[in-house]
């Protein structure tokens, strides 16, 4: 771990918000639906998009409190993460 990364992530915050993605059942279904149903629509998966959708869900913020639109989050690289959801 560098002193610019958290677990190999940007940041505390994105691997926050990806730790809940990731491990969170009802969240990863989710995502995992939201992608394919966003690439079946011919559209770019977008984390700037998909933050919505968790808010609307889940609440303003992850159970440790980071916020869905922190300033902080690495939105290149939580989109990189969620485009892998794709079947």
């Amino acid at each position: 771990m560098s002193a610019q990364t958290y677990n190999g992530w940007a940041n505390y915050e994105t691997w926050n918000v990806a730790l809940y993605i990731n491990n969170e059942y009802a969240m990863y279904q989710t995502a995992v639906e939201w992608v394919n149903e966003t690439l079946g629509w011919d559209m770019s998966v977008d984390y700037d998009r998909f933050r919505h959708t968790l808010a609307e869900l889940f609440g303003s913020q992850t159970p440790d409190g980071v916020r869905w639109d922190d300033d902080t989050l690495d939105h290149a690289e939580l989109t990189e993460m969620l485009a892998e959801l794709a079947d």
